[in-house]
């Protein structure tokens, strides 16, 4: 992921292309329809340009839950660009009967939401209705009534790789408001004229150099972004611990190990008497 800037103008930007991190996520989530598949990108490369934003060490989230098809699809991004992504499907659905990647199609009458978990600091979360047929002019709606800084996303997939272009406006630091303003929609229709496949198979370089070559653009080191799931066996005790001991000690009287399987990763934690016992004390309880 690489950061530029439109020098002498309160304009930023980001362009980002997951390789190896997007196949991961792919190698986690198989057997989606290929219309999810390339949605989940889209995802993927969203959430990565959006944690650009975040200022302070925690998570974003981005998801999109309804009631169609695929009910719950849903990325995250840390600070540090660790990225995991899932979708949940309808198994009994009909996929071919979906064009494009239409997300409000997919996903049926919902909301998009902009989840942020600070390390430290309260959680904040933004939600908007899945009102327009695709992520990107979904992520727009969600900055025009929530940041009010006027926000463009170009996203798109296929089955090697998962890109991302973000153009934002800033607050009014070096330029006058009418510079800006003019400035942003030169910018904006230039962007408009990029085509799925050069943001798949062009260098970051030559994507900024064909849409902005008459203006003056600074472009930053990029930034890896990588695949890495955030679930631990640690956590998965943390919510067995928040279950109480009681209900806890009925399901192992049930099943003698209790699983917790992360979507995510399909990682499984295993936990048995010893285990329950290492989490809530030694105390002996009957189980029933």
């Amino acid at each position: 992921m690489q950061r530029f800037l439109f020098d002498q103008t309160d304009i930023r930007g980001e362009v980002v292309t997951l390789c190896d991190s997007y196949q991961q996520v792919l190698e986690n989530n198989q057997n989606l329809p290929p219309r999810v598949q390339s949605l989940l990108g889209e995802f993927v490369a969203a959430v990565s340009l959006l944690s650009s934003t975040l200022k302070f060490d925690g998570i974003l989230t981005l998801q999109a839950r309804g009631d169609g098809p695929l009910p719950l699809i849903m990325a995250e991004c840390s600070h540090h660009k660790a990225v995991r992504a899932i979708a949940e499907v309808d198994p009994e659905a009909d996929f071919s009967a979906f064009e494009g990647r239409n997300l409000q199609s997919l996903v049926g009458s919902g909301m998009l939401a902009i989840i942020i978990d600070p390390d430290k600091g309260s959680r904040y979360q933004g939600i908007v209705p899945l009102d327009h047929p695709d992520l990107s002019t979904c992520l727009q709606g969600y900055f025009d009534q929530s940041e009010q800084l006027p926000t463009r996303f170009w996203l798109t997939s296929d089955d090697k790789a998962a890109t991302g272009l973000m153009l934002q406006a800033l607050p009014q630091q070096v330029a006058s408001a009418d510079e800006n303003r003019d400035q942003w929609e030169t910018v904006v229709q230039l962007a408009n004229t990029i085509k799925d496949d050069e943001l798949l198979t062009l260098e970051h370089t030559e994507v900024l150099y064909r849409l902005f070559h008459e203006e003056k653009v600074r472009l930053f080191d990029p930034v890896a972004v990588r695949f890495e799931c955030s679930c631990s066996r640690e956590r998965s005790a943390n919510a067995l611990k928040s279950l109480g001991r009681s209900e806890v000690e009925a399901l192992l009287a049930e099943q003698d190990l209790i699983s917790i399987d992360c979507h995510f990763c399909n990682q499984t934690y295993a936990f048995g008497t010893q285990d329950i016992d290492d989490i809530f004390g030694s105390e002996q309880h009957s189980l029933h």
